[in-house]
């Protein structure tokens, strides 16, 4: 016999805890609703997919190689600044990273940003720096700032009133520096229902917007009692607002409508056909690509694909460097490419802005930046006699890579350089955060000088309102 009432709770427990909801105001027809642009920014964008690569990839590696030293016992550190050979793209003279022949495929459709540099945020944490990229503001603040995702959601609204606008799929919050990423997966003072929709494993994504077994699709009671018994297990009992107690009961609201809606569909991977099931079927990431077109192309806002951080995994690379990359490129390379294909080829591509970035590079030798060196987190011999010493372990913020297709975007062109010799720091147009997030806004017509006044104050999806687009990326720009 199935325990309903602990079902219940479960259930309950669930939507409160990973932000099941979909978070518009409107509760009418399931009708896609025309883009939102601010006047005198047109938008060239309604979509966005964040590609993110969790655990600070290397450049060198991988979208920006530099000379190619193989391994060999007693190889000296110093000079390995790339452990796979160049490989070709399909944009004259842009080279990736042996293992990265697909996305190499796809960039005459996007542009390469080579001169991205991580906040100096002093010693090296990766959530700190995940916080500061998600957010556009550094730790601690003394307001929780809005992910990137939930000033787009509260700015433009849904695009379908049933599809949540900000879903987050591919990490848990069970491992590792778990309440250290809850942090930055917060819609902040906007309130619970521009906040994400969390989908820790796409391929159960439609079980994450099911009750559970034995319920049905029906309410199981008014929403008003739903709506108090999670308010009396969670942290608003003691210090939520009514504004924050009223938007948390608006994404309940949107949860039921999304329970019970055919555009539940949009989250069930076995809707598609085998063929394209297996070719992004690289794991999870791979299968969140694929859940990430499904829900682009039915209306979400925002949607963030993560390899996921678990602290010395994925590319969190401490040691081993080589042979893990080789591993993360087989989880990237054919999805991303896939992605970006079939999107193009459905006519999607033109009004969705998708962003491959991670929250810092890495190195064989220095550890954080040239003039701000921090306290080494890697032992790293002088001399490699062990093939796990061999590759980028030690965290690197002074250059990254950040890929952008779609939305707006120039075609087939490279913005940005590092050197080509230790350091690989950024030489040419450097690019920081707060410029990443306005061409962001950009693209979708929300401008740089949105604010909320908060304690007083007026509080700027970028700090003091001062970031700008990078227009050279931007194709209407001129």
């Amino acid at each position: 016999m199935v325990n309903t009432e602990l079902q219940r709770r479960e259930f309950i427990k669930k939507m409160g805890a990973a932000g099941l909801a979909a978070m518009g105001t409107s509760l009418a027809g399931s009708s896609f609703l025309n883009s939102c642009s601010s006047p005198g920014i047109p938008a060239t964008a309604d979509t966005v997919i964040l590609l993110w690569m969790a655990g600070g990839m290397a450049h060198t590696e991988t979208f920006d190689p530099k000379t190619y030293v193989p391994f060999e016992k007693g190889v000296e550190s110093k000079r390995v600044l790339s452990t796979f050979p160049k490989v070709p793209t399909n944009v004259d003279d842009l080279y990736f990273s042996e293992g990265l022949e697909s996305i190499g495929q796809v960039m005459d459709k996007g542009t390469i940003i080579r001169s991205y540099r991580s906040g100096d945020l002093g010693h090296i944490l990766h959530t700190r720096h995940q916080y500061h990229w998600h957010t556009c503001y550094e730790p601690p603040q003394s307001v929780q700032p809005p992910h990137v995702g939930a000033w787009i959601s509260k700015e433009l609204g849904p695009l379908n009133q049933v599809i949540p606008p900000f879903i987050s799929i591919g990490q848990r919050f069970t491992v590792g520096e778990a309440e250290e990423l809850k942090a930055f997966h917060s819609a902040g003072f906007l309130g619970t229902e521009y906040g994400p929709f969390l989908i820790p494993d796409p391929s159960t994504g439609l079980e994450s917007v099911r009750p559970p077994r034995g319920m049905g699709l029906k309410r199981f009671e008014s929403r008003n009692q739903l709506y108090n018994e999670l308010i009396k297990n969670s942290t608003f009992q003691d210090n939520g607002s009514d504004y924050q107690k009223e938007s948390l009961k608006r994404s309940m609201e949107q949860a039921y409508i999304l329970l019970n809606s055919p555009e539940a569909k949009a989250f069930d991977l076995s809707q598609e056909p085998k063929e394209v099931y297996d070719v992004y079927n690289t794991g999870r990431f791979g299968l969140g690509c694929l859940l990430a077109k499904r829900l682009a192309m039915n209306g979400a806002r925002f949607i963030s694909v993560s390899t996921e951080y678990v602290p010395f995994l994925g590319w969190d690379t401490h040691e081993n460097g080589h042979e893990r990359l080789v591993k993360m490129k087989e989880v990237i390379d054919r999805p991303v490419a896939q992605l970006i294909k079939d999107l193009d080829e459905s006519g999607h591509l033109d009004r969705t802005l998708i962003i491959l970035a991670s929250e810092f590079s890495r190195d064989a030798i220095l550890e954080g930046r040239p003039g701000a060196k921090v306290k080494d987190q890697v032992d790293q011999p002088d001399k490699i006699e062990d093939e796990k010493f061999y590759g980028m372990h030690r965290h690197f913020t002074d250059g990254s890579s950040v890929l952008m297709w779609g939305g707006g975007i120039k075609k087939g062109m490279v913005y940005g350089k590092t050197a080509d010799e230790r350091p690989c720091s950024s030489i040419e147009n450097t690019v920081v955060i707060d410029q990443i997030h306005q061409t962001i806004y950009h693209a979708l017509g929300i401008p740089p000088g949105t604010n909320y006044e908060i304690e007083g104050r007026p509080f700027y999806t970028t700090p003091d309102g001062k970031g700008v687009p990078i227009h050279e990326v931007l194709a209407s720009y001129r």
